[in-house]
């Protein structure tokens, strides 16, 4: 595990050349498994993804087992998948060794990428490659939370942006692409060796500095914060082991409350902090109580939005996996049990996971906040929906009612309304509900009544709400000023998640 890749500054640009004459890519990489391996491998299910490699020659397959699946590989085959770079100079960058006759992966090494970019993420090798627990210095790959981040992360262009707890420098490769200036930090030394070589692979410039959380960046402030953070609520007991990828060392869910309270300082004003977290959920409380608790006297607009919950039990088995421990192993069961324990302790019913996004107000008045439920699916690039709805929210904050109504909005165009009957009434033609749906973004649905399922209807950009509204109280036969009224929070809602935009 002591092992990690050199910086070479002539070894390092042969292997990017040999990546990608290879197809060394997420789209070669699938091209040559096929959707049902490439399926299982993304589910740490390697079998396929061998049978599809096993015996072959071609480069780009070569390269999957060697480092993605963690084979060893012949050394003229490695020779012919990496024609500039050799294999003696894989030996030499730190990122293989020999072993006989073979070469056998030291790390993990695989593409990555979004829609405009093309990138290749260095880390330790996982655990099914290795057949083994992950160690407790283990630096993580691309995982789940770290490709559920990057998706609803705002990608506006910034000046200076912070990735905390740069891990592999997922994130930071993201930042790069639309900030001018990245800076990462790490507490694990290890993780830094890690991001340093991802960086290099990929061309890209980065400031990578040493310490814990905020610590490393005191005094300076950034326009964008994004972290993976070690949130993972982890109980102290002597025997559990705990990974510096995932457990920072605080009482339950102490992390995220200090980054909530403490991240403000780094912020320019405008600046945003996004980031993933869980939290703990006590008996006879909301997990809304918990937020409003950590928000208070921070000054930042905050929109948290909860994804998931999940019971003491469900929790203590997934992070138990995570780290590849097997069910039925004295460990596994010691760590099953001091999880319960520990929840227990503090009268822990469910523990929250979601995307947490905070802004430092630009000018002098109340923050915002949000506190939303979004379990279901989303769009892919659910980050341009984040960062509408964040400009959005500002604007309601700043601007007021009086904008509100006198703007003529326009319906987007995924937004459909549904209206729900029900047969046996006596009334059949009346909707039971109304239903204002969103087919991109994060997928909200809105219920709606008479009035603003009529100003949704006429929301082309060529009446202000104040105007319809108005309209619409007439036909209703009903007061203008108290339609107006009743309608305003459907209104502020339907603007704040992109139903309607300007």
């Amino acid at each position: 595990m002591s092992v990690t890749p050199k910086l070479d500054a002539d070894l390092v640009p042969r292997l990017r050349a040999d990546l990608q004459a290879a197809g060394f890519t997420v789209e070669g990489v699938e091209a040559a498994l096929g959707p049902v391996a490439a399926g299982a491998l993304h589910r740490e299910q390697r079998l396929p993804a061998d049978l599809a490699t096993r015996d072959s020659a071609e480069p780009v397959r070569v390269l999957i087992r060697l480092f993605a699946l963690g084979f060893p590989v012949a050394w003229d085959d490695a020779d012919r998948a990496l024609p500039t770079l050799r294999a003696d100079g894989a030996v030499q960058l730190g990122i293989a060794r020999a072993e006989g006759a073979d070469l056998r992966a030291t790390c993990d090494l695989r593409p990555y990428g979004d829609e405009d970019h093309a990138w290749w993420v260095a880390s330790d090798l996982s655990e099914i490659a290795t057949g083994r627990p992950l160690a407790e210095t283990h630096v993580l790959g691309v995982g789940n939370a770290s490709t559920t981040l990057a998706e609803w992360t705002i990608r506006r262009h910034v000046g200076t942006a912070l990735d905390l707890g740069v891990g592999s420098a997922v994130q930071a490769l993201h930042l790069a692409s639309h900030a001018d200036h990245v800076t990462g930090t790490d507490l694990s030394a290890r993780a830094l060796h890690f991001a340093a070589f991802t960086a290099a692979l990929n061309d890209v410039d980065m400031s990578l500095r040493h310490g814990s959380l905020l610590a490393p960046v005191a005094g300076q402030r950034f326009d964008l914060v994004v972290s993976n953070p070690p949130f993972v609520i982890t109980p102290r007991t002597a025997g559990v082991p705990h990974y510096e990828y995932r457990d920072a060392g605080f009482i339950g869910d102490g992390v995220v409350e200090a980054l909530v309270r403490s991240v403000g300082e780094h912020l320019e004003p405008g600046g945003v902090a996004q980031f993933l977290g869980n939290w703990e959920i006590r008996r006879g409380t909301s997990w809304r109580d918990r937020w409003q608790e950590w928000l208070a006297g921070t000054g930042l607009d905050a929109w948290i939005i909860q994804r998931d919950t999940q019971d003491p039990a469900e929790y203590a088995e997934l992070w138990a996996r995570d780290a590849g421990q097997r069910q039925g192993a004295a460990i596994y069961e010691q760590m099953y049990a001091a999880w319960l324990a520990d929840f227990a302790d503090r009268d822990v019913e469910a523990i929250g996971f979601g995307v947490i996004t905070v802004q430092r107000p630009a000018s002098d008045r109340e923050p915002w906040v949000d506190l939303a439920e979004v379990p279901g699916a989303v769009a892919a690039g659910v980050g341009h929906a984040v960062d509408a709805g964040l400009r959005a929210r500002t604007d309601l904050a700043e601007r007021g009612d009086a904008w509100l109504l006198d703007t003529a909005w326009r319906v987007a165009p995924d937004v459909t309304v549904e209206r729900h009957t029900v047969p046996s009434s006596s009334h059949p033609d009346e909707p039971a509900a109304l239903l204002a749906r969103q087919g991109g973004g994060m997928r909200r649905v809105l219920h709606l009544d008479a009035a603003t399922a009529g100003l949704l209807g006429v929301c082309d950009g060529s009446l202000t709400a104040r105007a319809a509204l108005s309209a619409i109280a007439e036909l209703l036969g009903e007061s203008p000023a108290d339609t107006i009224a009743a309608a305003l929070p459907t209104l502020r809602a339907l603007v704040a998640d992109g139903f309607v935009a300007a």
